[in-house]
Order: C-alpha cells, then sequence, then structure tokens
C-alpha cells in the first residue's frame, strides 16, 4: 500500500468507532494483535508513548493476553501528535459508549474494545478491515500491509533503518533491511544528499557547484584594482625618453681620437 492508498483509507472511515486502531498500524506498525491487547495503562498521552508488552491471541475459542511475538517486540513507541489526538478522541468516544450501554459495561482497560468493553480480537479488527477497504474501494489488501506501509513511509521519509527496527519490533536489523530492501536505495541516495547539503552549506558552497553561496560568477571590469588594492597612478614619462621593445638602443657618439 502507498501513501496515496493510506490516506484515502483513513480518511474514508474517519468517523469509524475504531477508526484509532487502523491510524495507529498505519502510522507506528504495530502487529494486530499488539494493538489489540493495547491497555490505556500502557498509553501517556502527555508525553505520546505507548509501552508494547502484550499481544491478545484467540486460544481454544477464547481471547488470551500473551508476550508479543519475541522478546525484542517488547518495546517503547512514539506517538506523533496527529496520533496523540487520534487516540483522545478514541478515549471520549469509549468513555460516551460506556455511559450509553449503562451497568452491563465492563471496563476491560483496554483501549480497543466492543461496545460492551470487551477487548476485541485480532481476527474481528481484520474482518473490519476487509469489509471498510470494501467500502472505500481501496485495492485489496491485508491488514499486515499497513504495518509494512508504516514502515515504507518511515525509511522514505529518511528514517534510520535501526529505528525502524525498534518501532517494528524486529529481532534483528538484517531483518528489517532484507524487508525492505527495495526502498533502501532511495533512502540512502536521500541520506547521501542531505549530508552534502548540510556539509556544503557549513562550507558556504552551493551543493553541486563550485560557487560560493550569494557569490554569482562575475567579471573584473578592465582597469580595476584587485583585490580592493587602491591602484596608483602610472608616471608620464617623455616620448623621447622611453624605450620600447623592438627598437635600437642609442649609443653615445664616439670621441675622436687624440692627435
Amino acid at each position: 500500500m502507498d501513501g496515496r492508498a493510506d490516506r484515502q483509507f483513513l480518511n474514508g472511515i474517519r468517523s469509524h468507532r475504531l477508526y484509532a486502531v487502523y491510524h495507529l498500524i498505519a502510522l507506528r506498525g504495530l502487529r494486530r494483535g499488539e494493538a489489540a491487547g493495547l491497555r490505556w495503562c500502557d498509553v501517556d498521552l502527555d508525553v505520546g508513548t505507548a509501552v508494547i508488552c502484550r499481544q491478545v491471541q484467540r486460544r481454544n475459542g477464547q481471547l488470551t493476553a500473551c508476550a508479543p511475538k519475541t522478546p525484542h517486540s517488547n518495546r517503547v513507541i512514539a506517538l506523533d501528535r496527529t496520533t496523540v489526538t487520534a487516540l483522545r478522541v478514541h478515549r471520549s468516544r469509549q468513555r460516551a459508549e460506556q455511559d450509553v450501554f449503562g451497568e452491563g459495561y465492563r471496563d476491560s482497560g483496554y483501549v480497543f474494545t466492543n461496545l460492551n468493553g470487551e477487548p476485541v480480537s485480532p481476527g474481528w479488527l481484520t474482518h473490519q478491515f476487509q469489509r471498510l477497504i470494501a467500502e472505500q474501494d481501496v485495492p485489496p489488501i491485508r491488514l499486515h500491509d499497513l504495518r509494512h506501509g508504516a514502515a515504507t513511509l518511515a525509511l522514505a521519509a529518511g528514517v534510520e533503518l535501526k529505528v525502524v527496527q525498534e518501532m517494528l519490533g524486529h529481532s534483528s536489523i538484517v531483518l528489517t533491511a532484507d524487508t525492505y530492501t527495495s526502498v533502501l536505495p532511495q533512502v540512502a541516495h536521500t541520506a547521501a544528499e542531505k549530508t552534502a547539503a548540510l556539509l556544503m552549506h557549513a562550507a558556504g558552497i552551493v551543493p553541486g557547484t563550485n560557487r560560493r553561496r550569494g557569490k554569482g560568477p562575475t567579471r573584473r571590469k578592465r582597469g580595476a584594482p584587485r583585490n580592493g588594492q587602491a591602484r596608483l597612478p602610472r608616471k608620464r614619462t617623455s616620448r623621447t625618453n622611453v624605450h620600447t621593445r623592438g627598437s635600437p638602443r642609442t649609443r653615445p657618439a664616439a670621441k675622436p681620437p687624440a692627435s
């Protein structure tokens, strides 16, 4: 999924009650089980962080909270201001749903829940995603492709590979590099240009040229002084005393021999 399709999908479902979960996956690259297992106690909207320390999976017909996929999947992710705003709106909507539902509502503490407060299942998130994709006329993709899109967009924006690895919770940077190898040449080229531009700016040189910033190529007027030095007037000499190149030098007349 490219950036335009991401925007089309997210803009189209902005009014959906679980918009924030797909926003979070698309921008921060969570796995669907990690998103389903996120609790409000794991999120700090004031600081802008979320602790990924569990996931929810369906086992033997029951939803079960368990450890993330790998030990490296335990991580803290940064939340951008747009994502923080989406989560604040979602929390207000969730509280309103609790008031409407009434006494039977279960305050489970999970960020993403059903109308009765129970946590959502990863399979249900996938089912809803496929239905919303069809409604928005977006090409058929998997929910997991939103996670890949988050990494691809981050790399294209110049985020370092190590940072993307930590955001995704990959166990190895090699895995991240192998997965997104098609994006890395573009990222490397962009990084090289940014590095050169920074260095040339410090040196006062326009990138791609040998010209100093703010100084275009100029030609010195004929007779103008060099390096700001004043030009001294030349002494005028008599024409008869001037010896020109190529003319014979005048010798004094020889004295007659003594008699």
